[in-house]
């Protein structure tokens, strides 16, 4: 009597609805529902040739269409009892699973190859990480918090090695999260871009000294020297005695000392 009173009042559940990703929670719930209601024996019987009267079989069918959309339910519509509409969707789910596992293979193929770049910013990179592995995880696949932050600290260039052995050897790995691990490598870009304007400043500091002093940073490959008459510098900046200079001194010196009688 308590059974019959169950069917038919449908115990006020609220069925799961089927989806691509859910099956395998979507069936142990209207199991449980089902079970609830009194009809799961229409599913699994105990007694294979026991009879099942109508009205189960109806009730259990009805359960059923509630927790399918629609396009499930046409496929099902046509079954006359609750087992053959079960292993229909069931049958359907194990080639949404293969897809599901086919996609999670590939995605973490994805995951395992994706590597910093040297000109990648830190934030950038992990988002796209991070990408990744919420896809794994809405397909049912479990991935846990430290092998990603592993996954992080392994992929970062050289430039973040110092910072990324340091978390591994004395941070808590396990314990921390994808945000604390980003955070603190953030902070190590953040130091390391300081540091590059700064040698940055001083090397065109440098550059717009030498210019001042006469242009040092100009290509003299191509220059020759008409004082030693070689290339690469001129005349002013070379360090050999001024020997062509001297030899037209004492020319002009002598010819004075020759025009003197005739003068006086």
């Amino acid at each position: 009597m308590e059974t019959s009173k169950a069917k038919e009042s449908f115990v006020g559940l609220s069925y799961p609805m089927l989806t691509r990703s859910n099956s395998t929670t979507w069936s142990l719930k209207m199991k449980v529902f089902m079970k609830a209601q009194g009809v799961w024996c229409t599913i699994e019987q105990k007694d294979p040739k026991g009879a099942v009267d109508e009205k189960t079989v109806q009730v259990a069918l009805a359960a059923i269409y509630q927790g399918v959309p629609e396009d499930v339910f046409l496929s099902i519509a046509e079954k006359e009892t609750a087992k053959e509409a079960w292993e229909a969707i069931k049958t359907m789910c194990m080639g949404v699973e293969r897809v599901k596992e086919a996609k999670v293979q590939t995605l973490k193929g994805e995951f395992e190859s994706l590597i910093m770049k040297e000109t990648d910013k830190i934030e950038d990179f992990c988002m796209k990480l991070s990408g990744i592995v919420i896809n794994i995880r809405v397909l049912g696949e479990t991935m846990e918090e430290s092998s990603v932050v592993r996954k992080i600290l392994r992929a970062v260039p050289d430039k973040f090695l110092q910072i990324a052995s340091n978390i591994e050897q004395f941070g808590d790995v396990k314990g921390m999260t994808i945000e604390e691990v980003v955070g603190r490598l953030k902070a190590h870009e953040e130091r390391m871009k300081g540091r590059s304007e700064s040698v940055d400043g001083q090397l065109l500091l440098a550059f717009q000294n030498q210019r001042a002093r006469g242009g040092s940073f100009r290509d003299k490959s191509r220059k020759k020297c008409y004082n030693c008459n070689t290339m690469g510098h001129y005349a002013a900046e070379c360090d050999k005695p001024r020997r062509e200079r001297e030899k037209r001194q004492e020319v002009n010196l002598a010819q004075i000392e020759d025009d003197e009688p005739t003068l006086l």
